[in-house]
C-alpha cells in the first residue's frame, strides 16, 4: 500500500467532516514539511478537522483566500535556503471545504516558491520566487503569473506586505539584506544591509517599521520604513526567527528557536518586556485578526501551540505532523494576520 493510500484511509473520517462548508467557519492551517501535509484545524477547539497531502516534494508556507474557501501552498523543494536540492516549480490550490486539491499554479521552471501573501488591495497573490530573485504576482481567478517584482538579491525567502499594500519587504537570507519593493509600480526601491545572514520579516501595524532577525547575533533589527535604514537593534536573549506584531500594535512576538522561548517586545520602549516558554524550535507565528490569540509552529516537537495574548501564556498543545512550519489563518469577515 502506498503512502498516499495509507494516508487517505487514515484520514477518511476527517475528510468526510471537512465537507460540511468549512469555509464558513474560522480555520487554521499548518504545513508540515517532512510529511508533506497541510493540516486544517478549528481554532475554536484547537482540533484538527482535515488534512491534505501536498502535490509535490515539500511545501513550507500557505495562505487562505479572504473568503475562506481556498488554500494555496507553494511547493518549495526538499532543500534548505541556498543549499542543493530539488527546485519547486508550482503552487498547490486546495479547496478547504472538500479538503482536496482543485488546481495548480505552474511556473515555467524551478523557482523555489516560498512565502505567499494575499494582497487584499489588488486581489492578487504575491509569492517569493527565490531562484529568480523576484516576487511573482499571480491572478487567483486564472491561476496565471501576471507579473514580477525584482528583489535584486539572492535567497529572497520571506516576504511581508505593508498594511496599506504600497510596499513589500523581503528578507534575503544569505546576503543578509532586506529588499524594499514598490508594489504598484513593480520595482525595487532599495536594499537595506542588515547582517551576513538574516531571517523572516514583518511590518508594524502603523507601517513605520519592518522587523527582521539577525542570525549571527542575538539582535532584532528594526528598519525605519520611511528612510529605508536600520533604526535600531534590540538586544535579545537569543537570535530571533519569526516575528508578529499584536493586533493592538503594542507588542511584537519573536520566536527564539535556539532557546525554546518567545520574546514579547514592548514597541513603545523597543525592549524585551518578557519571555514565554514554548516547545522546541518555535518557527512561525499567526494571529487571530479579532485579537487576543496567537498560534505558533514548533518544528522539533511536532506541535502547534495556542497562546493567550492577554496573559502571554501557552494554553494548548496540538500534534501537527512531522516538522510543522508555515501557518495560515481565516476568520469570517477578517483578513489573515500571518507574520514571518
Amino acid at each position: 500500500m502506498s503512502r498516499r493510500t495509507r494516508f487517505t484511509a487514515q484520514f477518511a473520517g476527517l475528510l468526510v467532516c471537512a465537507c460540511f462548508s468549512l469555509h464558513a467557519q474560522s480555520r487554521l492551517v499548518v504545513v508540515s514539511q517532512k510529511d508533506h501535509i497541510a493540516h486544517i484545524f478549528d481554532p475554536a477547539t484547537n482540533k484538527q478537522v482535515a488534512a491534505v497531502v501536498e502535490d509535490g516534494v515539500t511545501g513550507h508556507e500557505a495562505v487562505i483566500s479572504p473568503d475562506g474557501k481556498t488554500l494555496y501552498v507553494p511547493i518549495y523543494g526538499d532543500s534548505g535556503v541556498g543549499k542543493p536540492g530539488t527546485n519547486g516549480d508550482h503552487i498547490d490550490v486546495i479547496d478547504i471545504a472538500s479538503a482536496k486539491q482543485t488546481g495548480r499554479i505552474d511556473f515555467s521552471h524551478g523557482v523555489r516558491p516560498h512565502m505567499i501573501v494575499w494582497d487584499t488591495h489588488t486581489g492578487m497573490l504575491l509569492v517569493t520566487t527565490e531562484l529568480d530573485k523576484t516576487v511573482s504576482i499571480i491572478d487567483p481567478r486564472t491561476l496565471k503569473i501576471v507579473g514580477t517584482i525584482p528583489t535584486g538579491q539572492e535567497q529572497s525567502h520571506t516576504f511581508a506586505l505593508s498594511p496599506d499594500g504600497k510596499r513589500g519587504y523581503t528578507a534575503n537570507v544569505g546576503p543578509g539584506t532586506v529588499s524594499v519593493l514598490d508594489i504598484a509600480n513593480r520595482k525595487l526601491l532599495g536594499t537595506v544591509p542588515v547582517s551576513t545572514n538574516t531571517q523572516r520579516i514583518s511590518v508594524s501595524r502603523d507601517s513605520r517599521y519592518a522587523f527582521t532577525s539577525d542570525q549571527t547575533k542575538p539582535e532584532l533589527v528594526v528598519i525605519d520604513t520611511a528612510s529605508m535604514k536600520v533604526a535600531r537593534r534590540i538586544p535579545m536573549p537569543s537570535p530571533g526567527y519569526g516575528t508578529a506584531p499584536t493586533m493592538d500594535g503594542k507588542y511584537l512576538l519573536v520566536a527564539m528557536r535556539e532557546v525554546d522561548k518567545m520574546a514579547v517586545i514592548d514597541l513603545a520602549t523597543m525592549q524585551v518586556a518578557r519571555t514565554i516558554d514554548v516547545p522546541r524550535q518555535v518557527y512561525e507565528i499567526v494571529l487571530d485578526p479579532r485579537g487576543g490569540r496567537a498560534w505558533a509552529s514548533c518544528a522539533a516537537s511536532n506541535e502547534l501551540i495556542a497562546i493567550d495574548l492577554n496573559t502571554f501564556t501557552v494554553t494548548a498543545h496540538m500534534p501537527a505532523g512531522n516538522y510543522p512550519d508555515g501557518l495560515a489563518f481565516y476568520a469570517p469577515g477578517k483578513q489573515p494576520q500571518v507574520s514571518h
